[in-house]
């Protein structure tokens, strides 16, 4: 699982002009999820990313958390973050996983985020034409992978 964490003033998930999701100051998280990767590798991902240390705190130092803050989380499915542009023009999306298993995933996040996480926490919706619309802040903007955590 790679995800594509972006520090934000706010983040909305606008599906057919309605938001669906949105935060106010807290994370923009974009979730792909690779072929091989399973349920196991939630928890880890969701503990990194609450408590990574990416706000400032009262001397401008970033190492507050977005729990720290009180923040929120937007959960985004985004399977082009495993696209492939080594070689060509046209990118590959081989190292996805398939549909039917990165939603059971995707879902499986979202509700542990949900029923673990003492924060706001929102999504977008699998497979659906969503436009993003953000404020990101700094920017920060940070790569988790989960082949590197484990």
């Amino acid at each position: 699982m790679r995800i594509v964490i972006q520090r934000t003033k706010y983040a909305r998930c606008i599906i057919d002009g309605e938001c669906v999701g949105g935060i106010d100051r807290g994370i923009l998280a974009l979730i792909g999820i690779n072929t091989g990767d399973d349920t196991k590798v939630i928890d880890t991902m969701l503990k990194k990313m609450s408590t990574l240390r990416i706000f400032e705190d009262e001397n401008d130092k970033m190492n507050l958390s977005v729990t720290d803050i009180g923040g929120g989380i937007l959960l985004i499915p985004n399977f082009t973050i495993y696209a492939d542009a080594r070689k060509g023009t046209r990118p590959s999306f081989a190292m996805g996983a398939k549909p039917d298993e990165a939603k059971t995933i995707f879902d499986e996040m979202v509700k542990r985020a949900k029923d673990t996480l003492d924060i706001r926490v929102e999504s977008g919706v699998f497979q659906a034409d969503m436009k993003i619309e953000l404020l990101n802040d700094g920017p920060v903007t940070i790569l988790l992978d989960s082949d590197k955590l484990f």
